[in-house]
């Protein structure tokens, strides 16, 4: 029996990313950043909705207050559906309009972890941001190609954030207040593995890592060693999300850009994985 199924729909997506389960809504989100787009996948009754975006979209988060936090080419933006609407409130990086935001997730304590990149993925211009409740943000980490992640362990001692273009999962210790230490190399990916890309953790505390060009989602423990992997037939899979009311169900994106049309290169997959995730945090400002 496969451990996988492709959601049915009449499209794929060209750069489908940022995963993320709505309890709120009993629904799976996901962008496809350079349509631009955000998709929504119901698991109420199955019907997929889509909303075209005026800018490159890597990411959304859920407010605690209702709606989303979005992550645009331009910065950040308050969302709302139904009817859309966008509020931008801040560009931590008006000096580089060649970078966009590429992927981020909110943690336990109501702030926002993400990365910008290099539309172009020419420079290391990237940087990793948190933004807090109160609409600030702070970069805390640079020189980034293709940032991607990031993910939390579920004591929340550590953070796990990745540059796709180095082949290479970093672990930072957390501090109080937000803090951070230095990165230091966890995971490093080989030739055949393809490029580490978006990631979750479960209850276990193993991290969950897409492969971009490796065609598969594997499984880490927390020490780093590889557990087990699900091969999948897109060969571009960039994004994994835990969902459903037991967090028992796993869905992962996967991207068209740059192959040849394919049933399953931008599809959507429900993945059994046999674990559970962790809740969805939500961001607080």
């Amino acid at each position: 029996m496969a451990q996988w199924q492709l959601i049915k729909r009449d499209m794929r997506d060209k750069l489908g990313e940022g995963t993320l389960w709505s309890a709120r809504d009993n629904a799976v989100y996901w962008t496809d950043i350079i349509a631009p787009a955000l998709n929504r996948l119901s698991l109420t009754d199955g019907s997929i909705d889509r909303w075209a975006m005026p800018e490159p979209i890597g990411w959304v988060a859920e407010r605690q207050g209702g709606g989303f936090i979005a992550g645009l080419q331009s910065g950040f933006a308050r969302l709302s559906l139904d009817p859309l609407k966008l509020e931008p409130f801040g560009d931590p990086e008006q000096h580089l309009p060649g970078n966009r935001m590429n992927d981020g997730k909110a943690d336990a304590e109501g702030r926002i972890w993400c990365g910008t990149m290099d539309m172009a993925e020419a420079e290391d211009s990237g940087a990793f941001y948190r933004l807090d409740p109160d609409g600030r943000w702070t970069q805390m980490d640079s020189g980034y190609r293709v940032p991607n992640g990031p993910a939390f362990s579920p004591c929340g001692n550590w953070l796990y954030h990745t540059d796709s273009a180095r082949r290479t999962v970093y672990r930072f210790s957390r501090t109080e207040g937000g803090g951070l230490s230095a990165r230091q190399v966890f995971i490093q990916f080989g030739d055949g593995d393809g490029y580490p890309d978006g990631m979750t953790v479960d209850t276990d505390g193993h991290i969950w890592i897409a492969h971009w060009g490796g065609s598969r989602i594997s499984r880490f423990t927390p020490d780093g060693k590889l557990d087990r992997a699900i091969a999948l037939p897109a060969q571009q899979v960039t994004n994994i999300c835990f969902a459903g009311a037991g967090l028992d169900r796993m869905f992962v994106s996967s991207a068209a850009v740059g192959l040849p049309d394919s049933d399953y290169d931008g599809g959507l997959f429900e993945v059994d994985a046999g674990v559970k995730g962790m809740i969805t945090p939500l961001y607080a400002g």
